[in-house]
């Protein structure tokens, strides 16, 4: 009875266009960000800052990029992972080579980088669909590997190719401490999910959808398949780019080329499947899900084993993890394909038809 819009008249086309358009649905969300920006750094503690919440926010971020490319334009891309390493190696020579160049415009750099990279990796998209083009775009992955392990200039010529950042500020703020780093992630991650939202609302979102749902009828109907698709893979990029500089420079500090392996690639595409594909929300859920899972898993299966007497080691719990992964994957695609942000959506529907039963 409490989620109903009985009373809630629309009386102009921009009320009837909001993002959300039922009042609770508003409520909620000023309720939810006022918890994350005010309660949490106020009771959470350094590890659930530090092993869940920032990680959890800035693959958010990431699969937010993936799920414009993947979900909305429907280009299948297995180089995640190296957009990710564009960027941040794009911003730490941003932030290590421009004497007093801000943390922020640095991280924006990043992601520039990672826009030129992912439209000069998209450009087959224009020719070819499907595996083929997954197949390109995991090139980037092996290419991008090769390159920041091999040309020393990407890492300011260290013999290890470690690199690290220290002393991170924003207008005197120092990013130090886990709270900071939260709050710092979480201002990025709520402009830059608004932004996407109204790009996937827009004209040029719509166009996206369309070269989804068929290229060949949308090129008919005066979409030109060319700039729908390059723009998806360069917005995409960008939040991809973005999301790498800020997992390099806030959450490890220091980092490898592994670091933007293509075991990265597939985590972020397994965020999006799990998630939901063509949904912003989608992104919050796969990543929350994929975040939380190992932690559950690392405490949970050990405590179960030990009550019935067998011992499992750290690596059954990584292949198990795996393996629940590979189980996932394949029952959504099945029963649900749209994800968790469809079971989502059909029970706020059951919401607002409740008690009855139509």
């Amino acid at each position: 009875m409490l989620y109903r819009e009985n009373g809630q008249f629309k009386t102009t086309y921009r009320a009837d266009q909001q993002i959300f358009p039922i009042l609770q649905d508003r409520w909620a969300l000023l309720a939810i960000l006022l918890v994350a920006f005010v309660a949490v750094p106020l009771f959470a503690s350094d590890y659930l800052f530090r092993a869940i919440l920032i990680p959890f926010l800035i693959m958010s971020l990431a699969a937010l990029g993936v799920n414009i490319l993947v979900g909305y334009c429907g280009q299948i891309s297995l180089g995640s992972g190296a957009f990710m390493a564009v960027g941040a190696y794009g911003a730490y020579n941003v932030f290590m080579r421009v004497p007093g160049m801000p943390l922020v415009p640095a991280l924006l750099a990043g992601g520039l980088c990672a826009t030129a990279f992912g439209v000069l990796f998209g450009l087959p998209s224009l020719r070819v669909r499907g595996l083929y083009l997954a197949v390109a775009t995991l090139a980037a992955q092996f290419f991008s590997d090769w390159m920041f392990l091999r040309i020393k200039w990407f890492t300011m010529d260290t013999p290890s190719g470690s690199v690290a950042v220290s002393n991170l500020q924003v207008l005197g703020w120092p990013i130090d401490s886990a709270p900071s780093r939260y709050l710092f992630c979480l201002g990025i991650l709520v402009v830059l999910a608004l932004l996407a939202k109204n790009l996937v609302r827009s004209a040029i979102g719509r166009e996206w959808m369309a070269i989804r749902d068929m290229d060949v009828a949308a090129a008919v109907i005066g979409i030109r398949p060319m700039y729908a698709k390059l723009s998806a893979f360069a917005v995409s990029s960008f939040i991809i780019g973005v999301a790498g500089a800020l997992w390099a420079f806030v959450y490890l500090g220091a980092w490898e080329p592994a670091a933007f392996s293509v075991d990265m690639s597939f985590r972020l595409l397994f965020m999006v499947i799990i998630g939901g594909l063509g949904s912003i929300m989608g992104s919050f859920f796969g990543a929350a899900f994929i975040v939380v899972l190992p932690i559950f898993l690392n405490q949970a299966l050990p405590a179960l084993g030990a009550l019935v007497g067998i011992t499992i080691s750290t690596a059954g719990v990584s292949h198990t993890e795996f393996m629940i992964f590979g189980v996932l994957i394949v029952w959504f695609l099945i029963v649900e394909p749209h994800g968790l942000a469809r079971l989502w959506s059909i029970g706020k529907q059951k919401l607002r038809l409740w008690p009855f039963p139509h």
